[in-house]
């Protein structure tokens, strides 16, 4: 399992058209940013500080093929990178994320 961080307006629109295309950072970089449970932490607090309405949608891995590419990033770690939109159906829940005082309060997560 994956994870995706999102601003609820975009899951909206992702569940209406059937894929999620992604934010602004996505957008600009060519690809969707997505993270391991052990990297959430980190993507949370340097990303997402201060931002409210977030949910977070855990995404199966195996359904996104060729498309979904491991690459080095913070620190070396390979982290997942999307080079496709990120079909609806790949998404198996989402959650409403908390607000913190480091950014979105991330929920346990089984490895």
């Amino acid at each position: 399992m994956i994870y995706k961080i999102c601003e609820q307006a975009l899951w909206r629109q992702a569940q209406q058209d059937g894929h999620l295309r992604g934010g602004p950072a996505d957008l600009r970089d060519g690809f969707i940013h997505v993270s391991t449970a052990g990297q959430l932490g980190g993507t949370a607090a340097k990303h997402f500080a201060g931002a409210s309405d977030l949910i977070l949608l855990a995404v199966e891995a195996e359904a996104l093929g060729a498309a979904l590419q491991w690459e080095p990033s913070r620190g070396g770690d390979l982290f997942p990178h999307l080079y496709a939109p990120l079909p609806v159906a790949a998404v198996r829940w989402a959650q409403l994320l908390e607000s913190g005082p480091s950014g979105p309060v991330i929920p346990e997560l089984a490895p």
